[in-house]
């Protein structure tokens, strides 16, 4: 069983929450290599909401980023989270949705028969085989722990990123959907692009060489970019290697971007966590994976809670805690405060510092506690730690969620195999581009 089945069967609701990223692009030219530079605009928007015009893109906590682009001759509009945990791109095709797909429409759509290669060898590696259905066509099914689920053909038409025209991108036309967090069973989702390392993924594809992206802590500015990035104010990025695994194991996901966890540091100081526990075992189990679709970290139970015990005691004098042994936000994090509504500021928090071979991701001031939505305990908002326990969601990997990349320029370069960063201002970055906010 792959990482990508068992984290994508982390029920959808944990981390759910809507955001809204305006959408232009320019494209820049450094030396030979063309760029190209999205805009992103965050603002909170109500579940349910799917923007329409092609300028725009939603953000997802639960699922990352959205991203409206053109698919189909002639072209129509639609909505696609963007997961680097996920494989396989698919769009809801639903006549009668106008956020969905109709292939009927398309005179570039082509249906892949269960005969082809496509099929037959480059689907292996998904968590579910593909079959053949009646018609001799390629059928795939993605189900969820929290009975979500869709199904359909695998098929290829042209896709329309930004000035980028791809003909033959290869996705699924999922035709059946159903999301059990809604209560008329049907997904808000439109569809997913698959960014993993996978043979199927849109960027293998497409053979992008490297992609970036910054993600804002605010309602500001920030930007994804596909290609080359020489910009002289940006500082040197740190980079760390992506693990290689040439030998299939049960628990190990070899299309993910993995990375080795070396340490764990709270304001600096480095917790006593033994080597074994940051080191997948011989069923694969414990890899520690970059994914942008996921909104928090969670971690292995022993760095989880030596983690936890050193940020409780470096906060206890600060922050009360909430003294309720039932009480856990997502299941998996149980670590939370009581903080009086009418304080509009945190106190001095300390920072956690990731360390992988080298590069130091760390993650200071608000963004290492959360506030609940809603969540209200004798007038008193409750705010949680973002790191989670992985032993509580049954999944026995390290995954480095969205919120600790933020204010990070993350690049992902894939033909030198590594991810690189560098901390920065995403607020800032959109108008040092020329995007302005």
């Amino acid at each position: 069983m792959k990482l990508q089945f068992l984290f994508e069967f982390i029920p959808q609701l944990f981390l759910k929450s809507f955001v809204l990223l305006i959408l232009s692009h320019v494209n820049l030219c450094f030396s030979e290599t063309p760029l190209l530079l999205l805009s992103l605009k965050t603002q909170v928007i109500p579940s349910g909401y799917l923007p329409r015009a092609p300028d725009k893109l939603r953000f997802h906590h639960n699922v990352s980023l959205s991203v409206s682009l053109s698919v189909g001759s002639p072209p129509q509009n639609v909505s696609m989270v963007i997961d680097t945990g996920s494989e396989l791109s698919w769009l809801r095709c639903n006549r009668t949705s106008p956020a969905g797909f109709d292939p009927t429409r398309s005179s570039s759509y082509l249906p892949i028969s269960c005969s082809s290669p496509t099929c037959t060898t480059q689907t292996r590696d998904f968590p579910i085989p593909a079959s053949c259905d009646s018609n001799n066509l390629c059928h795939a099914t993605l189900s969820y722990a929290d009975f979500s689920s869709t199904e359909g053909n695998l098929a290829s038409d042209t896709f329309r990123f930004g000035s980028s025209d791809d003909p033959g991108v290869v996705f699924g036309c999922m035709n059946s959907s159903f999301d059990s967090s809604n209560a008329d069973g049907e997904s808000n989702t439109t569809g997913l692009l698959g960014m993993n390392r996978g043979s199927l993924s849109f960027v293998s594809q497409l053979k992008f060489p490297k992609f970036s992206y910054c993600i804002s802590d605010s309602d500001s500015s920030g930007v994804l970019l596909f290609g080359y990035t020489n910009f002289s104010w940006l500082a040197p990025l740190n980079y760390t290697p992506l693990v290689q695994m040439s030998t299939p194991l049960p628990y190990f996901d070899r299309a993910a971007y993995t990375v080795r966890l070396r340490g764990i540091k709270v304001s600096g100081k480095l917790l006593q966590i033994s080597d074994s526990v940051f080191i997948p075992d011989h069923t694969g189990a414990g890899q520690t994976m970059v994914d942008s679709g996921t909104q928090f970290t969670f971690l292995l139970g022993p760095a989880y809670t030596a983690l936890r015990s050193e940020f409780l005691n470096q906060t206890n004098h600060i922050l009360r805690v909430v003294n309720d042994p039932n009480f856990a936000f997502q299941i998996a994090m149980d670590l939370c405060y009581r903080v009086p509504m009418n304080q509009t500021q945190l106190p001095g928090l300390p920072s956690v510092s990731l360390v992988f071979d080298g590069a130091e991701m760390t993650i200071s001031d608000e963004q290492v506690l959360y506030r609940i939505p809603g969540q209200v305990m004798g007038g008193d908002s409750v705010y949680c730690f973002t790191f989670g326990n992985s032993d509580l969601l049954g999944v026995e990997q390290f995954i480095i969620g969205h919120h600790q990349q933020q204010n990070l320029w993350m690049e992902f370069d894939l033909e030198k195999s590594r991810i690189g960063l560098t901390h920065v201002s995403c607020s800032t970055v959109g108008e040092r581009l020329g995007l302005g906010k």
